[in-house]
Formats: structure tokens, sequence, C-alpha cells
């Protein structure tokens, strides 16, 4: 008799994916990790390939031969728009991976790992930034979250980006004087911002360096650097922005509702930053409870599993202390 797997968890971000299979006991049965999930580079079989790897590992490890596979819950980077979801749900139903499909962004792992029940909100500031929320009778709130065409600002990339602008105008008379233009260049060991934008320009630094100028540009704010700080606080205002929002849209502003804080930039716990955001959505939403998402996204890919299979509570709490 072979092992059931009621839920394949699938959390795949652009760096890394994470597969757990999950019992109908909400037992971890195995687990894998793989690669970054990049359609719009590689394309959409390229990049199920990915995933395909990785499941192939989990079912490898199971404690014994595989009986059956039931629904599959994937929880997508770069399943930014809804039509995007559907077109990558018909290409794994294509896979034949298990009984049924279902695709959402991965900001919907981070938020439904962070609550006992799917209802709240979640901001993700990461290299980019976005927000979901969710509440048990199926509505969703969401953004497209794809850059600035879709009225985006903030994230680790857009920070790097906003701090160079700062201190290039800095250096060269355009702009206020910032300390940014200092030590931007010094994180890199150079002298200028002119050598950082020719290093940059030039390819000598990879422009994919950018994202070690985040931190550089909190630490220039905490200081007391006023064009880092302004920077910080636009941020803050940012977050509090699309979580008030996706509240108001989901009816939830005048409840008890939880705000998650997650991605590198909020989970990074810069005092500044987070009490700052805590400060303005108490103006806001003065009961919304916000806290940092310290689970693992893959728990909420298989928590969207269980809620779709019907579980009961106690498979939801067994499957969750097994992630404590």
């Amino acid at each position: 008799m072979g092992v059931n797997v009621s839920v394949v968890a699938v959390d795949a971000g652009n760096s890394k994916t994470d597969v757990a299979l999950i019992g109908e006991d909400g037992t971890v049965l195995s687990t894998a990790r793989g690669g970054g999930f990049q359609p719009p580079y590689v394309g959409v079989e390229a990049a199920l390939d990915v995933l395909a790897g990785a499941l192939d590992e989990a079912l490898a490890a199971l404690p014994g031969p595989v009986g059956s596979v039931g629904h599959v819950s994937a929880c997508l980077a770069n399943a930014d728009l809804p039509v995007e979801e559907a077109e990558l749900a018909e290409a794994l139903e294509a896979r034949g991976w298990g009984t049924s499909v279902q695709v959402r962004n991965d900001t919907f792992a981070i938020l439904r790992a962070g609550v006992d029940e799917p209802r709240g909100v979640a901001v993700v500031c990461g290299a980019g930034i976005n927000c979901v929320g969710m509440v048990p009778d199926g509505r969703t709130a969401r953004f497209p979250a794809i850059g600035r065409i879709s009225g985006d600002w903030g994230g680790g990339a857009g920070l790097a980006e906003e701090a160079l602008w700062f201190a290039a105008r800095a250096e060269d008379g355009r702009g206020e004087p910032t300390e940014l233009a200092r030590v931007l260049p010094g994180h890199f060991g150079l002298d200028s911002m002119y050598a950082l934008i020719e290093a940059l320009h030039r390819g000598t630094i990879p422009l994919t360096r950018r994202h070690e100028l985040t931190p550089v540009l909190f630490a220039t704010a905490v200081a007391g650097d006023p064009v880092a700080g302004a920077l910080v606080e636009r941020l803050a205002q940012e977050v509090v922005a699309m979580a008030s929002v996706a509240l108001t849209r989901l009816g939830l502003l005048e409840e008890e509702a939880p705000v998650l804080l997650g991605g590198s930039v909020l989970a990074a716990r810069h005092t500044q930053l987070n009490d700052r955001i805590a400060e303005l959505l108490a103006a806001r939403a003065p009961k919304a409870v916000v806290r940092v998402v310290s689970e693992p996204p893959v728990l909420g890919a298989a928590l969207l599993g269980l809620d779709v299979t019907g579980a009961a509570p106690e498979v939801h709490r067994r499957l969750r202390a097994q992630y404590a």
C-alpha cells in the first residue's frame, strides 16, 4: 500500500522553490528545495521544469512508494495577475501532478502562514513590494504589483535606486547634501559617486549588487541623515497605504485583523521603519494587529491546500506545529 499525499505545497520565489508533501492527517511527509521560478525569463515550461525537479526529489524522499497524490497548492512568484494565475494553473494541470490545482501569487503564502484562518492582510517588501488580503468567504484584495506602471514604490531594488539618485545629485550639486553620497560608494571601496556610477554603468560592479545598498540606506537614516530618513518615511507610508486599502476592500478596517509584514526588508526589523509603520497604521486602522511573519511561506501554501481539501481544524494545527 502506497503513501497517500493529500496536498503538494509549492512556494516558488525568484531565487528558490520549496516543496512539501502533506499527508491526510497534516503530517509533513517529505520536503525538497529547488531553484528559482522565473517564467518571464525562461518561459513557462522551463520554469515548471524547475518545480518538477523539486517535486521529484520530494516524492523520492517519501517513506514508501507513492500511493495517491491529491491537491496541488502552488504559490508562485511572477503570478502577479489573475490571468497569469489561471495560465499557470492550466500549465500545471497539464503536468498531471495531482487531482486538482490552485495557483496563487506567492504573497498569499506569506499571509496564510502567519494566520490561523484565511483572514487578514500581508505586505511583503523584498526586492519589490506587494500586498494581499483574504477573508474566509473567499474574497481577496490585491494589487498588480508589477512596478511603477502599476503605481508601486518601494522594495529593496527601488530603495537602492532612490538612494543612488539622491546621492548622485548631492555630489554634483543638483540636489541637497546627504551622507549617502559618501557611504554608498564607500560600501564598494570607492571614493565618489562618480566612481560608483561609472562602475555600475560599465559593469565593474554588477547591477545586481545594488540590493546591498538598502541596509546602507537604513543605517544612514538611523544616523540622522534627513534624505535617507525621508526615504524610510516614504516606505512606511507606502506600506500603510497598501495595508489600509486592502483592509478597507475586505471590510476589515473597523475590525481587529492581522496585518503581517514579510520579505527581506520588513523581516529585517529595522526599528525606524517598522515602528513608524505601526504608528501610522494605528492612526488609519486602530484595530489592526501588526507583526512580522517568521513562519516559512511553504507552510502557507500547505495551509491553503488544506483549506481547499476541507481538512479538519486539528489537521491544520498538526501541520502548523511541525513548523513551530
